[in-house]
């Protein structure tokens, strides 16, 4: 059988962190199994959901390499959901309940006070006809509760392994409101069958309903997929990651300069076994992703950890893999040796335009001596230069001067550079070429 997945956004906001390692890790999982990604908008909240949120969300996917293979959209599913509810109407389990939310309320603390867990009585089953339609005359309208087997439900899960519910803690689910709409319990079983979805790999904040929804996949006449249940992933300081909190959304990311690939290389290993480093595809991520990796410790994303294996990465990247990006930012006038001699003094691609204005650029010169200064200058050999030349100007300097180590080395980087660190100078010296370095070393603007 070919694996399927899904990930089920709601449009009603960009995509953070929290969602991108979920999604991530559905993609891998799907991609190493040669199996297929469904990307399905949960739009059914019309206030809140909108269609430039859904695009929004595809760019992103799309962004970071997810490629989904066939997508769906609630809000277009209507009658799939409207024929499982009379479905499950006429096998008696779904129900009518009249009770308000203060209804609700009180009975809820009632059984607190009597240290009895917090389900539902069922009371709205012994409702007759007669009281249902006495009810309604008054202006009430049911929402619809799933009627729960009491038993226990058993699954062996892809991540935390075997799991047990007893459904007789729970309350019946309500699966359709009080105004005629669906609530996501319900919808999501009635969407993974209609998908043909095997595996449902999500957040660990679904495992208590994980129970009764196989019971809704049953009573549809359905087998349940299998589950995996992802720790949630949390900030650095502990607190759950969502949208109401702020967290970190991929455009933002995006914008400050962080790769994609660092993105996936973070969130795919972060919370695993797995070791946290760079991977420069997508498919070598795959290659070592397995569910069962994951441990039961809650990963904190850590936004330094993150800028860092972004610097990481980008010291990896062969030219061809940044030439297009490059141009995109205006930067076409990086070629391949600044790349190779530069790459390894970056934390973003932004930061190259330092190292092309020094290279290539006009800088003012920092000389604290103007006799050695001169020195170095006179010293100066003959072009064409290559990687030996620093180390023959330097030694030439050396025997004229006496100077070494970093007396000898400094002043000449802060006079070629205008900066105490950067680029080894055996390569960076000819990227900068004779002309322009004879003009510092004389304190001119160059």
């Amino acid at each position: 059988m070919t694996a399927r997945v899904r990930f089920a956004p709601s449009p009603t906001g960009r995509l953070h962190v929290g969602n991108i390692y979920i999604a991530l890790a559905n993609w891998l999982f799907a991609r190493r199994a040669g199996g297929v990604f469904v990307l399905r908008f949960d739009d059914t909240d019309k206030e809140r959901s909108t269609p430039e949120f859904a695009k929004g969300i595809e760019d992103d996917l799309s962004w970071l390499g997810l490629a989904w293979q066939e997508s769906a959209r609630q809000s277009e599913r209507s009658a799939l959901y409207d024929a499982a509810v009379e479905k499950l109407k006429a096998a008696k389990r779904l129900y009518p309940c009249y009770e308000t939310p203060e209804e609700l309320e009180l009975k809820r603390r009632s059984q607190q006070q009597r240290h009895l867990p917090p389900v539902y009585d069922r009371s709205a089953l012994s409702l007759t006809s007669e009281d249902r339609a006495r009810l309604e005359a008054q202006g009430l309208r049911p929402h619809w509760r799933f009627l729960l087997q009491r038993s226990h439900e058993r699954w062996d899960d892809l991540v935390r392994g075997p799991q047990d519910i007893d459904e007789a803690s729970q309350s019946d689910p309500v699966l359709v409101r009080t105004d005629g709409t669906y609530l996501y319990t319900f919808t999501s079983v009635v969407d993974d069958i209609d998908l043909d979805i095997t595996h449902v790999v999500r957040g660990a904040d679904h495992v208590t309903n994980t129970g009764s929804q196989m019971q809704i996949f049953e009573a549809l006449g359905a087998k349940p997929p299998r589950f995996g249940h992802l720790p949630l992933l949390a900030n650095i300081s502990g607190e759950g990651l969502s949208k109401r909190t702020g967290s970190l959304s991929v455009g933002e990311l995006r914008a400050d300069g962080i790769e994609a690939m660092a993105i996936n290389s973070y969130l795919g290993r972060i919370g695993t076994t797995d070791r946290v480093e760079p991977v420069a595809e997508l498919d070598g991520l795959a290659a070592t992703f397995a569910l069962n990796h994951y441990i039961a410790a809650t990963p904190k994303f850590d936004l330094h950890e993150l800028e860092q294996l972004n610097a990481r990465l980008l010291h990896l990247l062969p030219f061809e893999k940044v030439k297009a990006k490059l141009a995109a930012m205006g930067l076409d006038a990086v070629d391949e040796p600044l790349w190779n001699v530069a790459r390894a003094n970056i934390a973003k691609l932004a930061d190259l335009r330092e190292w092309l204005e020094v290279s290539r650029g006009a800088i003012a010169p920092v000389i604290a001596d103007t006799e050695f200064a001169s020195t170095a200058a006179a010293l100066l050999p003959p072009e064409p230069w290559g990687p030996d030349t620093w180390s023959a100007w330097t030694g030439a300097i050396k025997s004229s001067t006496g100077r070494k180590g970093k007396e000898l080395f400094q002043p000449l980087r802060l006079a070629l550079t205008a900066r105490e660190h950067g680029p080894e100078m055996k390569e960076f010296l000819p990227l900068i070429g004779r002309a322009r370095a004879l003009a510092r070393l004389r304190g001119e603007r160059a």
